[in-house]
């Protein structure tokens, strides 16, 4: 295992996130803020096809309290 973590666009954080129990509350603009049963919530940048930027992708993970190994 490398320790790094996978680059990853909007799209495919969105599946991980609606495999979680996670559903699209809202949009706002280009951002996607999805909730879980919980009240849990994550704000997901959605550009088309562009990579998350790794600081985006972390703090979403932290938000809806996913491991970076959960990703692949």
């Amino acid at each position: 295992m490398s320790g790094r973590l996978a680059r990853v666009t909007a799209d495919q954080i969105i599946k991980i996130l609606e495999k979680k129990g996670f559903f699209l509350a809202r949009q706002s603009g280009s951002h996607k803020i999805y909730k879980n049963q919980e009240g849990e919530r994550a704000t997901v940048p959605y550009h088309k096809g562009k990579i998350l930027h790794l600081k985006v992708l972390k703090s979403i993970l932290n938000d809806a309290n996913i491991d970076e190994e959960e990703i692949g």
